[in-house]
């Protein structure tokens, strides 16, 4: 069954990548090592999931008002460059696929005033009935906006890390 929501969807950004979200490592996420944690990259990329799904129209009163949830259903990451406290961080979003249930978003996370790279996030996000716990469809208004995001985002090329595999390499 389709769900149609009972409130007024945010203005959609379709820009491809989606440049949406920006942040700040917090001085609680920073190491012994005098960096960002790898816990905290993916509180960071999570955040960044989270706007994208602002964005499409599913955000605090999507759940507050028990019409659904998002649960991430797998996650990569890569570290390339360290990230220390109090660095701005701005993040590059990719919309890679989309279902009748599903995502799968590709982030970059880059220092914000140095420009490089300092790691990306591989997530596949499923769509949830809030009452049943189980999968759902999107709702009719996301499922457009997705739509809409992904006419942006289809030709994009494909994210060198993307789907990659984990594993040591034989010498």
């Amino acid at each position: 069954m389709l769900v149609t929501l009972p409130y007024e969807m945010p203005e959609l950004v379709t820009r491809a990548p989606l440049d949406t979200h920006t942040s700040t490592v917090l001085p609680e996420w920073v190491d012994w090592n005098g960096h960002m944690n790898l816990a905290f990259y993916v509180t960071a990329f999570d955040q960044a999931s989270g706007a994208f799904m602002r964005n499409i129209g599913l955000g605090r009163r999507y759940v507050d008002g028990k019409h659904g949830m998002t649960f991430v259903l797998e996650t990569h990451v890569t570290y390339d460059r360290e990230m220390k406290g109090g660095a701005p961080m701005r993040f590059a979003t990719q919309l890679l696929a989309r279902d009748a249930k599903r995502v799968h978003l590709f982030h970059e996370m880059h220092h914000a005033e140095q420009g490089y790279l300092a790691a990306t996030n591989e997530s596949i996000i499923m769509n949830i009935d809030y009452s049943s716990r189980r999968s759902a469809p999107w709702p009719v208004q996301v499922a457009e906006r997705l739509e809409a995001v992904w006419a942006t985002h289809k030709d994009l090329p494909r994210p060198a890390k993307a789907g990659r595999v984990m594993g040591l390499t034989k010498k």
